[in-house]
C-alpha cells in the first residue's frame, strides 16, 4: 500500500481549466478549426514563467465558443473525479473567450461542472480594473462561480498594479467570492504581503513565503491558504526541483498549505501523482501529509 492510499480523497483548489485540457480533446477542437498543435506543447524544467504563459495561446484559440468550454469543464471534472479528487476549483478568464458575451462563456462552464466544482473566475495582471469589476458581477450572478482570482504575473510597464483592482477586490468580498492572487511566484516576497492587503486569502504559488519571517507569522495567524504547486514551480522556475519545494516547511511551522496540479496538460501531471511525489518528500510524516490533504478541503470557497 503506498503512502497515499490510505487517504481516499483529495482536494484541487488552483487548477487551470485552459491548462488542463484532454490531449485528444485539444486535437479534435483544433482540427474542426484549422488549427495545428505545436510539437513543442509541454512545460519543461526552467521555462521560465512567460514562456509558460505564452503556451496557452493554443488552448485559448480552441475554446472560444460556450460548446467548447462546455466540453473542456465536464471532461476535466471527469478526469479530476478519476484522480481522486472530491473538492475541485477551477479556475479561467472568461474575458480571453470571445465568442460569446462574457456571461454566457461563464453559463457554459457552469454547464460543464454541474456541481461537481467551484469556478474561480481570473482576472489579470496588468488588465483594466474594469475587466475585474465585470468578472465580479457576472459571478455575483452565476452560483456556480466562487471566487475571484488574479492570474499570470506582473510585467514592466504596466498600467495596473495589485493595488489598482482593491475596489473590485472588496465587490468580490461584499458579494461573498473568495479572493486568491498569484502572487510570490519566484518572485519577492513582498508581492504576497501586497495580495493579503487587498483582501486575498489564498495564495497562489507563494513559493518565496519563507523570505519574510514577519509575514510567516501573518499567513499562519490568519490561516491564509497557501496553494502549492510543485511540478509547475519547477517548470517555471521558481524553484530549481520538486524536493526544494518548502512544503514540508510550510506545514511544519504551521502554513495552511494545500497541494494543487496547476495544469494538468502542460504539466503533465494529476492530483494523485502530485501526492505520491509530495509523501514522498524528507520531512513529510503521515501527519502532515493527513494535514495537507485536509487543507484543501477545507480551504475551498463555498458560496
Amino acid at each position: 500500500m503506498s503512502g497515499t492510499d490510505r487517504f481516499p480523497s483529495y482536494a484541487d483548489l488552483h487548477r487551470h481549466l485552459d491548462g488542463s485540457l484532454r490531449l485528444e480533446t485539444l486535437r479534435e477542437l483544433a482540427d474542426e478549426i484549422g488549427l495545428r498543435v505545436p510539437e513543442q506543447l509541454y512545460f519543461y524544467r526552467g521555462m521560465g514563467l512567460q514562456e509558460a504563459l505564452d503556451r496557452f495561446a493554443t488552448t485559448l484559440a480552441v475554446m472560444q465558443t460556450p460548446a467548447a468550454v462546455r466540453r473542456v469543464a465536464a471532461e476535466v471534472c471527469e478526469d479530476a473525479a478519476r484522480e481522486g479528487v472530491t473538492t475541485l476549483e477551477l479556475r479561467f478568464a472568461p474575458q480571453l473567450h470571445r465568442g460569446a458575451p462574457l456571461e454566457a462563456i461563464i453559463e457554459a462552464a457552469a454547464d460543464g461542472v454541474d456541481g461537481r466544482a467551484g469556478l474561480l473566475l481570473c482576472g489579470l495582471y496588468g488588465e483594466p480594473p474594469s475587466v475585474l469589476e465585470a468578472l465580479v458581477e457576472a459571478g455575483r450572478r452565476n452560483p456556480a462561480v466562487v471566487g475571484i482570482d488574479l492570474a499570470g504575473g506582473p510585467q514592466t510597464g504596466d498600467q495596473f498594479g495589485m493595488e489598482s483592482y482593491r475596489p473590485a477586490f472588496r465587490r468580490a468580498a461584499e458579494q461573498g467570492l473568495g479572493l486568491t492572487i498569484h502572487a510570490g511566484e519566484g518572485r519577492p516576497a513582498d508581492e504576497i504581503r501586497r495580495a493579503l492587503e487587498v483582501g486575498a486569502t489564498r495564495i497562489g504559488h507563494g513559493t518565496s513565503l519563507l523570505d519574510d519571517p514577519e509575514l510567516v507569522e501573518e499567513v499562519i495567524r490568519r490561516e491564509i491558504v497557501i496553494e502549492a504547486c510543485p511540478t509547475s514551480n519547477v517548470q517555471t522556475g521558481a524553484i530549481a526541483r520538486f524536493e526544494d519545494h518548502p512544503l514540508v516547511e510550510w506545514l511544519t511551522l504551521g502554513v495552511c498549505a494545500c497541494l494543487n496540479t496547476d495544469n494538468t496538460l502542460f504539466s503533465q501531471v494529476d492530483s494523485r501523482g502530485e501526492h505520491e511525489r509530495a509523501r514522498q518528500l524528507e520531512g513529510m510524516s503521515d501527519e502532515r501529509f493527513r494535514q495537507l490533504v485536509e487543507n484543501g478541503h477545507r480551504g475551498a470557497f463555498r458560496r
